[in-house]
């Protein structure tokens, strides 16, 4: 498989980035979730610490996917309508653009709470803003709200891949898929029809 995509498809970097960014978004939530039960105290701050360094995790593997897309071609939409392809391209956007403000909100939030990010122990970041209680309060309410919208994109993001798998039986679904390496383009409908007719 080759390691950059094509107008065909989805290189080998690109897929990796996908799904490691995204089994990180769960364990990222799983624990923001869990963390939100447990009483003030030392597990409660361990596990806030988890949160963070992942947190940041994503945010450096999201600049570096934002990058890596750009210096890329990036195969064409396989909606058959426009309207299907313009709204592909505004979630897109929008995961991309969650990427960055999730765990930017949570770091300028622990900067203003004036609790420095240490990430997983190796580096600690610089805060990003004065300590201040007024700032920290309107940066956990973005915080949250943005967490909701991350819940809203993914949720269309994954039913669109499936309607596109199951409903319209293109590739849409099957070319991010690590273990595929075929012709992106393909159309299950297409391929069944013509092995019916051979």
């Amino acid at each position: 498989m080759a390691l950059r995509s094509h107008h065909n498809g989805f290189g080998s970097v690109t897929k990796s980035l996908h799904w490691i960014v995204a089994a990180l978004f769960i364990g990222v939530f799983a624990i923001g979730w869990y963390m939100d039960f447990l009483p003030l105290g030392m597990a409660k701050l361990e596990w806030m610490s988890r949160h963070k360094s992942l947190g940041v995790t994503i945010l450096m593997l999201a600049v570096l996917r934002i990058i890596w897309r750009l210096s890329e071609p990036t195969p064409a939409a396989l909606g058959k309508h426009a309207i299907e392809r313009l709204a592909a391209k505004i979630g897109h956007l929008g995961l991309y653009g969650v990427m960055i403000a999730m765990p930017l909100t949570g770091w300028m939030m622990s900067s203003a709470a004036n609790f420095p990010v240490s990430v997983f122990g190796l580096f600690t970041l610089p805060n990003l803003v004065a300590p201040d209680q007024g700032l920290f309060e309107s940066l956990r309410t973005a915080h949250f709200v943005l967490s909701w919208v991350i819940v809203a994109l993914v949720c269309g993001h994954v039913c669109a891949a499936l309607k596109h798998h199951f409903i319209d039986r293109d590739a849409t679904l099957r070319r991010m898929l690590p273990a595929f390496g075929g012709n992106d383009n393909a159309d299950i409908g297409a391929n069944t029809t013509a092995k019916e007719n051979s």
